[in-house]
């Protein structure tokens, strides 16, 4: 009796994610909660534990997308592997959800490319194939897009095999792909084999010093009707960046977002974190924001909902998401259950989460379960922006950098430190008042520091 082992979903928004590597081979005995595959999210990559003991047999292919409760392999008694879906049933073509969405991108049609995954199902790889094939002259070499295209699983520029992810963390870092030791069962070098290299040459006082990273050049898009001519770059709507694009275009597209600001004053949030900073415990500003953002929730139990197709759920536990930028992207871990921590726990919290996001190990839950999102853009010296809704979330507030500005004490002027908040908020679910007196409400608790704990 065996046991089908499918894509797990490891979250409430998670749809489907990437085989980076299996760690252990087809044909091996496993046992249950141990690690055999890592996969990668739009959020993260991390490992998953087999569900059963008994023997692996594996039918999903590294470098593949699929759909969460997509079949990967079977674990049981040493049978035979279990016949996989051919290209073709009744019909209906089977392709991984990768290459359905490579093939839209490439105007390619399904009906025409020959399948090289299991039992002939259609990979992306396969479409980049097909899509390449007409344009090349027999001889003829790939073409300035096609180059820039990695398929995934391919080895890196550098010829070294290794996932995408891992490939971005070292352009990220400066290392040397070539100097990076694999340590999966599959020999391709993981996120974590890049981020332990880093680790390690950063500890040693007598490796050379990671290269410096330049910044990349502005990378403009060329018409989906005409090739790109040899001197732009094509950056692929794939991963990461295309989770953001499709969210962020849905987020728009489904609410009636609108945004109001507010002026904070901070003086005397300034002198709480000078006070407390003696006792080496001062927490960020970021920290201060997150913890009157919860307080304010709590008061203002309609900002912390969310919009289903039976009406406005309020959610009594408030987990608050800090927007934070990483390479290619942004991903929003969450401070969970930040209305029952002191100010001090909530700025360990953020700290963590800040260095494990920039270093690629957050854990899926890290990213999962946020209600609110608080998002900076000061520290590029903007004041005020309007940031788009996180769905399922009703409201994300955006904070602006601390400056230097004057106020009228009826006796005369006075240096004073503001900083911009920049609520966006779901009209379906409150309207301009109450999204002003929760705006008001957090202004409130950052002009009384000591609210906050």
């Amino acid at each position: 009796m065996s046991v089908t082992f499918a894509m797990p979903k490891l979250g409430l928004t998670m749809e489907e994610a990437t085989i980076v590597a299996w760690l252990v081979d087809d044909g091996a005995e496993v046992v249950a909660g141990a690690p055999i595959v890592r996969i990668e999210t739009d959020k993260v990559e991390t490992e998953v534990e087999s569900p059963a003991s008994g023997i692996l047999r594996q039918t999903g292919q590294v470098g593949t997308t699929y759909r969460c409760g997509d079949p990967l392999g079977t674990i049981g008694a040493d049978e035979p592997a279990a016949p996989v879906e051919p290209a073709a049933v009744a019909g209906r073509l089977v392709a991984s959800p990768n290459a359905r969405r490579v093939a839209r991108a490439l105007r390619v049609d399904l009906a025409g490319v020959t399948g090289t995954g299991p039992g002939g199902r259609i990979v992306s790889e396969d479409v980049e194939a097909a899509a390449a094939a007409p344009a090349a002259a027999p001889d003829a070499g790939p073409t300035p897009l096609e180059s820039k295209i990695p398929s995934p699983g391919a080895p890196a520029e550098s010829g070294v095999p290794a996932s995408p992810a891992a490939a971005q963390l070292a352009d990220l870092l400066g290392v040397d792909l070539a100097a990076v030791t694999a340590t999966g069962s599959d020999g391709r070098i993981s996120r974590q084999d890049v981020a332990d290299h880093a680790r390690a040459r950063l500890a040693d006082p007598v490796a050379p010093a990671l290269a410096p990273v330049a910044a990349p050049a502005p990378a403009p898009v060329p018409a989906a009707t005409s090739p790109a001519p040899p001197d732009r770059q094509l950056i692929p709507l794939r991963g990461m960046r295309g989770t953001i694009a499709r969210r962020m275009h849905a987020s728009l597209q489904q609410m009636a977002q609108l945004t109001l600001t507010m002026d904070a004053e901070m003086d005397a949030l300034s002198a709480h974190r000078e006070a407390r900073g003696g006792d080496g415990v001062a927490a960020g500003f970021t920290a201060y924001v997150i913890a009157a953002c919860a307080q304010a929730l709590r008061a203002h139990p309609i900002v912390n909902s969310t919009v289903t197709d039976a009406g406005i759920e309020l959610i009594p536990d408030i987990h608050v998401g800090m927007a934070t930028a990483v390479p290619g992207g942004l991903v929003v871990p969450v401070v969970h259950h930040a209305d029952r921590l002191r100010l001090d726990a909530i700025g360990a919290e953020t700290v963590r989460l800040a260095t494990a996001a920039r270093s690629g190990t957050l854990s899926v839950d890290d990213v999962e379960g946020g209600t609110f999102a608080v998002t900076s853009l000061g520290m590029y010296g903007v004041d005020g922006f309007t940031p788009v809704i996180n769905p399922p979330n009703a409201a994300i507030l955006g904070v602006g950098r601390v400056r230097d500005d004057v106020a009228w004490t009826g006796d005369g002027f006075r240096r004073v430190r503001r900083l911009t908040l920049s609520l966006t908020w779901d009209h379906r679910v409150l309207d301009g008042a109450p999204a002003a007196e929760f705006c008001r409400s957090v202004k409130g608790l950052l002009e009384n520091p000591d609210a906050l704990g």
